[in-house]
């Protein structure tokens, strides 16, 4: 039997992606996301924040750009991904990352009603390119 490796997160951007454009004008972007839990510890209410670096490939990249910024609130799908390199000394350093398969924005409809941005392409995938959704389906 085969592994799984799946990741699901929902959380706010913790700046605007970052888009490089790589040899052959392969696009990708990324950004941290920051997703907090909240549990009650010796009965008072404390808050815990993990970032999470993540990673997105092609077009979903080039929509991530466009639609996504600071703040937002978004549903990722992906997978996790451990990558190695050298840093400005030589040092070999290991870094895990969510490579984004698909990715939902989130939040209230008053959240996109000032941006230029029509509210029926808020859901994308990198497997299928982009998926456009009626604003009736989405969740707001």
């Amino acid at each position: 039997m085969s592994g799984i490796n799946k990741v699901i997160l929902v959380g706010h951007l913790g700046k605007d992606p970052e888009v490089r454009h790589l040899e052959g004008g392969v696009a990708v972007a990324s950004f941290p996301l920051a997703t907090s839990e909240t549990f009650n510890k010796d009965g008072r209410k404390v808050e815990q924040t993990e970032w999470h670096n993540i990673v997105m490939w092609r077009g979903l990249a080039d929509v991530a750009a466009k639609f996504l910024q600071k703040g937002k609130l978004v549903y990722i799908e992906g997978k996790l991904r451990t990558r190695s390199f050298e840093d400005k000394e030589g040092i070999k350093k290991y870094t895990t990352e969510v490579v984004a398969e698909n990715f939902t924005m989130l939040g209230r409809k008053t959240d996109f009603e000032n941006e230029s941005a029509p509210r029926q392409a808020l859901k994308t995938s990198d497997t299928d390119g982009y998926r456009n959704n009626d604003a009736d389906d989405l969740p707001f």
